[in-house]
């Protein structure tokens, strides 16, 4: 298995209140798999996202990647497990404001280690940004910075990518091949977990899990 996430539980507290967003999820994600998270807004899927990522540590339960326990180690080893396994999209704060795209792509190639000139053309490529790599993410459209951000999370050409909303502000065209890159990253044995509310790629993916109060619905 790629991910083993096992019995997690995250509370936050919001003055006396205690906002239960995980309760005892579990999830497993193979080589091949394209995971769609679905659910209402405030369901837990974010969170659970930024668990399996190590950017968010669960109050219970354990997180493996690829074999290596992410949860509960020291930031500089989740940084580590995260450089060489994950890519990773958020809704917001993906990009440096003060880089072009061309530069946010080649920061995290360069901090993955990695320099791969013709993968990231041909990404960039299938993506729709060609014309707008020298352009800073304030000049952006929504669905442009969605395209670049995605760009960025599979610069380093990770195993895993786990997305948050990848298709939220695109057109139909740029969906379209969005969903085609993910799918062609699950065929070449890497794997995907993505947050979405998109039908069209939650009828591409291997496994639909719902949630709904910070748990998984089965059947």
């Amino acid at each position: 298995m790629l991910i083993e996430a096992r019995e997690l539980y995250r509370f936050y507290h919001s003055g006396d209140e205690e906002v239960k967003a995980l309760r005892g999820v579990d999830v497993t994600v193979a080589k091949g798999e394209l995971v769609a998270l679905v659910g209402p807004s405030g369901s837990g899927k974010s969170t659970l996202l930024m668990c399996l990522a190590g950017l968010d540590e669960p109050d219970g339960g354990e997180v493996i990647v690829t074999g290596e326990r992410m949860t509960r180690r020291d930031e500089l080893v989740k940084s580590r497990i995260r450089s060489r396994a994950i890519g990773m999209m958020l809704q917001t704060n993906n990009l440096f404001d003060h880089m072009t795209v061309e530069q946010n792509i080649n920061f995290a190639q360069d901090i993955g280690g990695a320099c791969d000139t013709a993968w990231t053309e041909k990404l960039v490529e299938q993506l729709g940004i060609r014309s707008r790599q020298a352009a800073r993410p304030a000049e952006l459209s929504g669905g442009e910075r969605a395209r670049a951000s995605l760009a960025v999370a599979m610069a380093r050409k990770p195993e895993i990518l786990i997305l948050d909303e990848p298709t939220g502000e695109v057109d139909a065209d740029a969906e379209a091949a969005i969903i085609a890159i993910l799918k062609q990253h699950c065929k070449s044995g890497g794997a995907v977990v993505v947050a979405t509310h998109n039908q069209a790629l939650s009828k591409q993916a291997t496994r639909v899990l719902p949630i709904k109060d910070g748990r998984i619905v089965h059947g």
